[in-house]
């Protein structure tokens, strides 16, 4: 296992104690003398080693794994605030196969993953339980293990992707049931939210635990850092409930995820979810959004009215951004609610980028 106790350097992050300070100045809203800015580029003279395919540690042997994110990470640069990480992964509905779901995978078993609906009867499902017996439960602790030991002073392990609270109930019920459920027997979401959302903080504290996230502090899938805990919050399912039953169902559920990690970031996904941001932003703990805009919509630089909006209600911002549109975010944007998230053709790049941002902040 990785030693315990926090680390104040990483092999891969000789300015990690810098980096800390200038993710907690962003927590608060503050500057130290630039926004933060996630910039990563190849490294001078080294040489570029593709990263493991995604959901690498569903199938075969730990060590392979481990060695290829080493060998990945020690050509990339990473400037400004952006952390040398690894995002374990079995897919999108890992937290409803730990609660009793079968996993599919694509024909190569890389591309993507599915659970199964599973519920037909929900008075054979409820309570909701995590099912520490499921191979993909134990599989994805020893994996977070492996990492922990293999990554040790040299990049930190990514919380996962959880899709917890209603998108677990979505994987196990079916998207057409489940709104139909909505309707016709509340008093079962009633119970089943009522279960799943107390699932939430033991998943995440075991998973933090085997991964000694402790020693590091954590990045959730979007690239935001924090010292102790932070993750990436969501609920995908949104997008197909109006403001009554999230707010009945689905706010309850994110403002606890939220209380419970301090900071966190929200995953807000297509134009459908936009009718959510009021409620969204009037939850604490949950400190910035993450808008993406959906396939087939207008660029992310075409929203800035939205972008706007949401920093005016309070909350900062995600801005995926080459150097250039960077620029632009800059002039248009309050600084100290956002982050940047972008990557430079070369170690100079990035360094004249953010002695830019100094000089213009």
């Amino acid at each position: 296992m990785a030693s315990p106790g926090p680390v104040s350097s990483l092999e891969f992050k000789p300015d990690f104690a810098e980096a800390q300070q200038r993710w907690l100045a962003f927590w608060n809203q503050e500057i130290l003398d630039r926004p933060v800015c996630v910039i990563r580029a190849p490294k001078d003279s080294a040489a570029a080693v593709p990263g493991p395919r995604y959901m690498a540690g569903a199938h075969g042997d730990f060590g392979p794994i481990v060695d290829q994110i080493l060998a990945s990470a020690a050509g990339v640069y990473f400037g400004g605030e952006a952390m040398p990480s690894y995002t374990p992964s079995f897919g999108p509905d890992m937290f409803a196969a730990w609660l009793g779901a079968e996993l599919d995978f694509s024909a190569d078993g890389y591309g993507t993953s599915w659970a199964r609906t599973c519920i037909d009867n929900w008075d054979e499902w409820l309570p909701l339980t995590l099912r520490e017996d499921s191979p993909w439960w134990t599989r994805m602790v020893a994996f977070c293990e492996a990492l922990a030991q293999g990554l040790a002073g040299k990049m930190l392990i990514t919380h996962l992707d959880l899709h917890s609270n209603m998108d677990a109930l979505l994987a196990m019920r079916g998207g057409e049931r489940l709104s139909m459920d909505l309707l016709d027997v509340p008093e079962t979401i009633d119970r089943a939210m009522a279960s799943v959302r107390q699932l939430y903080t033991p998943v995440y504290e075991r998973l933090y635990t085997a991964a000694n996230m402790a020693a590091t502090g954590t990045c959730g899938w979007v690239h935001a850092y924090h010292p102790v805990r932070t993750n990436t919050i969501q609920c995908d399912y949104a997008a197909l409930i109006g403001p009554r039953q999230f707010r009945k169902w689905v706010l309850p559920a994110l403002e606890e995820e939220a209380a419970f990690l301090g900071h966190c970031v929200y995953h807000l996904d297509g134009p459908e979810c936009l009718v959510h941001v009021p409620d969204l932003c009037r939850i604490a703990g949950l400190d910035c959004i993450q808008w993406t805009t959906g396939a087939r919509n207008k660029a992310f630089m075409e929203w800035l009215d939205l972008l706007k909006d949401i920093q005016a209600r309070g909350k900062s911002l995600w801005i995926p951004c080459s150097i250039d549109e960077m620029k632009v975010y800059h002039r248009e944007l309050r600084p100290n609610q956002l982050f940047y998230d972008t990557w430079a053709s070369s170690q100079q790049e990035a360094e004249a980028a953010l002695a830019w941002l100094k000089a213009n902040t």
